[in-house]
Order: structure tokens, then C-alpha cells, then sequence
């Protein structure tokens, strides 16, 4: 695990993973941070960059807030399809399980996913400006409005996400207020076409992430 001081962690990745860092730091890879690893690891790979044979997402580009939320969402049955692989795992997880896990995904380095789908970028841009408004103008995310960061992520996992909220396999659960946001707003995206275009904007922004 790499080494990172936690009043770094704290400004960069969030005060909850910074607090579990703190906890774990007098065992730099002690048996609840190994089983969050040997865990995460499992669909999301050894550095936690996704695999898109399990459908996992780029982890290191997430804010642990966000992967905190998912984490409870999965153990609540509100990520539909998803669940059915992660949801043994998140259930597994206590208090103190959660709290490693998402300190194991804030002290690994970011790294951005290459664009692997080819889409219309210019017109893109146009649809994506509803996006901007939650996600912010360089898709960075915005913690106030629940709306995670987009710039980096696996441009395959952005699209089947997008298109779960559209056929209602997320965001549909009674509860998940924020997923209905995302059901409505994905609704804007008429096409495949569309979907693939904003996602393929989406994969032009920069992020202070390593390649």
C-alpha cells in the first residue's frame, strides 16, 4: 500500500478515509485493510483501475465519500443489476470494514482510464452541459449535490451506468433519491448515439490523475 501522510489524505480524499487511515497507520496493512483489499480487488483489480470483464469500475478516481455511499447503497439492494456481484462483498463489510475500504481506495494513486469508445466529442459537449450542472463543468463531481466525479472513469462502465438509469435497473429503488435524480436527468440522452457522445466528451476532460 502506498504511503501517504493522512492530513494529505484528509484535504485530497475525504476526512472519513483519513480517520481509518490514522487507525491503520500503526499496522500499514493490518487483517481488516488486507481483507478490504483481497475484497476490492477481486472484480476491481490489484491497483483498483476496474476490469471491465466484471464490470468494475475505476476506483482510484472516486472520492471516498462516494465509494462510502455505494458501499452502503449495495448493502441496501439500490444498485439493481450491479448488485447481484458486489452486494456479497458490501454485505460482509461492518462499520470498521467500510471505514478500510474506502481509506484502501483513498491511498491508492489515481489513475485515469484511457477512452476505449468512439463517439461524436463536439456534440457531446453540447449534451453534457445538463450533466455540468450537478457533476460540474469539467466533470471534477460536487460532494453538496451527492454527484461523484465522471473525468477518469472507465468510459464502458460510464455508459452502462447511464444506461441503467435510463431502463431503471438503478435508481428505481424506494429511497434512492439521488438515483432518481439520474434516471431523470439521463432521460435527456435520447439515443445510443447521445449517450455514447457525452461519454466521449466526458473522456477529453483532464484530471490531476496519472494515465
Amino acid at each position: 500500500m502506498p504511503k501517504h501522510g493522512a492530513h494529505r489524505i484528509a484535504l485530497s480524499r475525504g476526512s472519513v478515509a483519513s480517520l481509518a487511515l490514522m487507525t491503520l497507520a500503526a499496522t500499514p496493512l493490518g487483517a481488516v485493510a488486507s481483507d478490504a483489499l483481497d475484497a476490492c480487488a477481486d472484480c476491481h483489480g490489484s491497483v483498483l483501475t476496474g476490469d471491465q470483464a466484471t464490470g468494475a469500475p475505476n476506483l482510484t478516481v472516486l472520492p471516498s465519500w462516494y465509494v462510502e455511499r455505494q458501499l452502503q447503497n449495495y448493502q441496501r439492494g439500490w444498485r439493481g443489476e450491479a448488485a447481484a456481484a458486489a452486494a456479497p462483498d458490501a454485505h460482509a463489510l461492518d462499520g470498521a470494514g467500510i471505514a478500510a475500504a474506502t481509506a484502501l481506495v483513498a491511498s491508492r494513486p489515481e489513475h485515469a482510464s484511457a477512452p476505449t469508445l468512439e463517439g461524436d466529442a463536439e456534440r457531446g459537449g453540447g449534451l453534457y452541459r445538463t450533466c455540468a450542472t450537478c457533476h460540474g463543468e469539467l466533470a471534477q463531481g460536487n460532494q453538496a449535490l451527492n454527484a461523484p466525479p465522471l473525468a477518469g472513469q472507465s468510459d464502458w462502465y460510464l455508459v452502462r451506468q447511464i444506461e441503467n438509469y435510463q431502463t431503471g435497473s438503478r435508481g428505481g429503488a424506494p429511497g434512492d433519491i439521488w438515483g432518481a435524480q439520474m434516471r431523470a436527468s439521463t432521460g435527456v440522452l435520447g439515443d445510443d448515439a447521445a449517450v455514447r457522445d457525452v461519454v466521449a466528451y466526458v473522456s477529453t476532460l483532464k484530471t490531476n490523475a496519472t494515465p
